[in-house]
């Protein structure tokens, strides 16, 4: 008897072929950023059984299946059900959002989440938050543990919203047993289009130093992050995570490697000045912001480590790859240059008057100087 025809033979072996016996993911934010990665990244493996990719438009992963709708909504527990993991990136963190919308959206959505997985049977959510919950501190170790008390306060860009989410991963587990949340904590977070205060810092003519600050740079990929956040799908780790590379940077190796120099400024003239650029609308990081280019705050990544995760990426190389992607931007105090034309006058204040204040710095040192 001759052999079935190839062609019918493969179609047979592919139908009878078992399904990947892993999770079914859902991914919040799945349509850009991270989100969009970590869906493409979950629907290549064969470790993952199926994702549901959730957004307010739709992504380019073909392989997902894709529901269209803000996470606030409640309607989101029926998307859910069926999924054994929820990875929540629908974050806003843009410097531009309007503070108070941009915390609605963030804690409401988390909140919105959280309750929708837990009604719908889901046994474990991924919450993505930041290192920067640890607070920028002097008297940071070096480098911070997991468990290190989380030390920030809402002064910064986006980390009172961070804070709150954090609140809320803790609390779910006691209001809906069963329920099991991960949080992973990036370090600076590099790649993707990634835009935040610390990203924008090294679009500056001069790098602005605090004296008397002790700075240290640790940087994350992308890549790294959406691995680790795999790792956590597959419950390969779990509980409160940080991410990054291993190691830091000090101040002056980052001003050898990136080749910019250096504007150094007082404390109390950085941080008054910051805070009165913010506070007529010249910029758009608040004072807080410039602790995170003042203090360490490096994290050791030990869960990860333990659990067998290494970072494929060093500072040096990230650091490199944030050079290249801000190449040709021109940011002062945070503000970027060329947008449009207000923007352009709002951030020529911004110059003008930080340039002033050195100025005025130097004025003043030369004078004491000659006394």
């Amino acid at each position: 008897m001759s052999s079935p025809d190839p062609q019918v033979r493969a179609a047979r072996n592919h139908s009878t072929s078992p399904l990947p016996r892993g999770p079914v993911v859902a991914v919040t934010g799945a349509a850009s950023g991270v989100g969009a990665m970590l869906t493409e990244r979950l629907a290549a493996s064969e470790e993952i059984k199926q994702v549901i990719a959730i957004d307010e438009r739709r992504g380019e992963c073909a392989g997902a299946q894709w529901y269209i709708l803000d996470v606030r909504d409640p309607a989101i527990a029926e998307k859910l059900r069926g999924a054994d993991v929820v990875v929540h990136l629908a974050l806003d963190l843009d410097l531009e959002t309007d503070a108070a919308a941009r915390t609605a959206y963030n804690v409401r959505g988390t909140q919105t989440v959280l309750t929708a997985a837990a009604a719908a049977g889901v046994h474990r959510v991924v919450l993505c938050t930041s290192a920067m919950v640890y607070g920028a501190l002097p008297d940071n170790e070096l480098p911070l543990s997991e468990d290190a008390e989380l030390r920030a306060t809402a002064e910064a860009t986006g980390v009172g919203d961070l804070l709150e989410i954090e609140r809320l991963a803790r609390r779910a587990p006691r209001a809906h047993p069963g329920l099991n949340v991960t949080v992973v904590r990036p370090a600076v977070l590099v790649g993707g289009g990634t835009d935040t205060a610390l990203t924008r810092y090294f679009e500056s003519p001069r790098l602005l130093v605090v004296a008397g600050s002790r700075p240290a740079w640790q940087f994350c990929h992308v890549e790294d992050l959406c691995s680790a956040l795999e790792h956590a799908v597959l419950e390969k780790v779990d509980g409160e995570l940080a991410v990054g590379c291993d190691g830091w940077l000090e101040q002056e190796e980052v001003e050898e490697l990136s080749g910019i120099r250096r504007m150094e400024l007082p404390s109390a003239v950085a941080l008054g000045a910051a805070a009165r650029l913010h506070r007529i609308g010249l910029t758009p990081s608040p004072a807080g912001d410039l602790a995170y280019t003042m203090y360490p705050w490096v994290v050791s990544g030990s869960r990860l480590h333990d659990a067998g995760w290494r970072p494929r990426w060093t500072n040096e190389e990230v650091l490199a790859e944030l050079l290249e992607e801000v190449a040709g931007r021109h940011t002062v105090a945070g503000r970027r240059l060329g947008r449009k034309d207000a923007t352009a006058a709002g951030a020529a204040g911004a110059t003008v008057a930080l340039l002033g204040t050195a100025a005025i710095v130097r004025r003043a040192r030369k004078a004491r100087r000659r006394i």
